[in-house]
């Protein structure tokens, strides 16, 4: 539930889905942004699917779900981040950075093919029961995939949010239908706004000098600027990806090369 009455879970079938996220899209705008705390412990959550599926992807194909629980520094986080360290010396598989705090890797089945604007179907079911089992759970979720830029403003990263009870933030390399230029200067924190409509609703920022800028995306509980603050706060200056999609992107990765080899989570 959202606090307000509301049922939300993952609709079996397209129509059912494109009802909620326009009724999730119209009550996250009446909630507004949150306060968050501070700090803020960061959730990163990310699926990898199986390797040698052809086409955009089917229902039934295996997947492994990661989500990380991560926080920055005490400074922030603007400064590189020495990957080859952070993961020296972990034992076990997939491995466990030694800035992350907690991890977990969920495997299953995708309910639903890949279709456009309608993601929740396919990967939501799997991302929740991977970010439901963090402990410490995160005050902030960054989630691959839009928020209130889609057709119908409910994005996979807006309605995840709605289900666990959590802020979230999308974060991608593209806009999905919301339009503007990109910053002029490519330095770290440089920002566009991207428009839907009359509604600002996610912010090209630049989280690395002289890469191309990612898509901050609001979600639930989130406003665009407040997602291009915190995508920045997140990032190192070093990588183009926030450090919790980093994390939960190779975890996932190494979940599939493990499974795919036999290991545990085959």
């Amino acid at each position: 539930m959202t606090g307000l009455g509301l049922p939300v879970g993952w609709p079996p079938g397209p129509g059912e889905l494109a009802a909620l996220q326009r009724q999730l899209a119209e009550e996250a705008a009446r909630l507004g942004p949150v306060a968050l705390p501070s700090p803020v412990v960061f959730g990163g959550c990310f699926v990898a699917w199986a390797t040698g599926e052809a086409g955009p992807g089917h229902a039934g194909d295996r997947g492994w779900a990661a989500a990380v629980a991560w926080q920055p520094t005490a400074g922030g986080s603007g400064g590189a981040r020495p990957t080859g360290q952070v993961l020296a010396g972990a034992r076990q598989w997939p491995r466990q950075a030694s800035d992350v705090l907690a991890q977990t890797v969920v495997q299953g089945r995708a309910p639903a093919p890949y279709a456009r604007g309608l993601l929740a179907l396919r990967e939501g079911p799997l991302l929740e029961a991977a970010v439901s089992g963090l402990r410490p759970r995160p005050s902030l979720l960054l989630v691959d995939a839009t928020g209130r830029d889609h057709p119908r403003r409910g994005g996979l990263a807006l309605h995840l949010g709605a289900v666990l009870g959590l802020p979230t933030v999308g974060v991608t390399h593209r806009p999905l239908v919301a339009q503007g230029p990109l910053p002029r200067a490519w330095a770290r924190g440089a920002r566009a706004p991207l428009w839907l409509g009359d509604e600002v609703v996610a912010y090209w920022a630049c989280t690395r000098t002289g890469a191309r800028p990612v898509v901050a995306h609001a979600g639930w509980g989130t406003s665009a600027a407040q997602a291009a603050d915190l995508v920045l706060l997140a990032s190192t200056g070093a990588a183009r990806s926030p450090v919790p999609l980093q994390e939960a992107r190779r975890v996932a990765r190494e979940a599939r090369w493990l499974a795919e080899r036999g290991g545990p989570l085959a």
